[in-house]
């Protein structure tokens, strides 16, 4: 009898290990693509304001994944992304031609000589751009979902059928995954009135502009929260760039 019962702790310790392994490899994971010896001086530079690891952390980016970078710009998110997700993975690098030419060519230079294989680099416009229905788990909107409603006078953004984009986004999600939102935070009860002057939106509004297209906000987080930030500044130039408060929220597909 005692013979047995030493047997049967040995195998709950074990089992109790295995599980402590797992947990801290899923943990783990996500650190070790932010400290990925690849990674260029100025990604790096920009870990300490964007805090990658709890923002994959959070969406549960897993090997083998689908996920598309939607208007990737430099595609600092897609690099990270193509680390987590493995070979059995892939990635879309998607920008629309402004974003293309706002990158400076650094989305080009990302994925030159194939030195990130899974990653795929695709530039098309976003009113005539058509994901397949359910075909990734992801889909990363960082500090460009506001974008979507931004109208501009000038010429350097397209008017954007912004119903008809959203929708396509919800189509391309699987049953199961995921929509990740990261933008600048507006007043509350703003809506999207400040898209186009601040470059900003409301998050109560993003909230409901999701779950409207049948996605739930299964999580959230307050990593990227700067209080201080008064919401009234143009979120990408100084003095409110790099000190906005920014909202991080992800929905899931039923």
């Amino acid at each position: 009898m005692r013979a047995l019962t030493r047997a049967a702790l040995l195998c709950a310790w074990a089992a109790i290990g295995t599980l402590s392994v797992r947990g801290s490899y899923a943990a783990d994971t996500y650190d070790a693509a932010v400290a990925h010896a690849g990674r260029s001086a100025e990604d790096v530079k920009r870990d300490a304001l964007d805090h990658p690891a709890d923002v994959l952390r959070l969406a549960g980016i897993q090997p083998g994944m689908h996920v598309v970078d939607f208007l990737s710009g430099d595609g600092y998110y897609s690099e990270l992304l193509s680390y987590v997700v493995g070979p059995g993975g892939h990635v879309l690098m998607y920008n629309d031609p402004s974003f293309e030419k706002w990158s400076e060519g650094a989305a080009v230079k990302r994925v030159a000589g194939d030195r990130l294989p899974n990653v795929e680099h695709r530039v098309a416009t976003l009113n005539t751009l058509q994901f397949p229905p359910a075909s990734v788990d992801a889909v990363f909107l960082v500090k460009v979902y506001h974008d979507l409603y931004w109208v501009d006078t000038t010429g350097a953004w397209p008017k954007v059928e912004t119903s008809a984009v959203l929708d396509n986004i919800a189509r391309a999600v699987k049953p199961g995954g995921v929509v990740v939102i990261v933008d600048h935070s507006a007043k509350p009860g703003t809506g999207t009135a400040d898209a186009s002057t601040l470059h900003r939106i409301d998050e109560a509004y993003a909230r409901k502009d999701w779950e409207s297209r049948g996605l739930k906000l299964v999580a959230h987080s307050d990593v990227l929260r700067k209080p201080q930030d008064a919401r009234d500044k143009l979120s990408y130039k100084p003095p409110a760039l790099g000190h906005t408060d920014r909202f991080l929220l992800v929905f899931r597909k039923s």
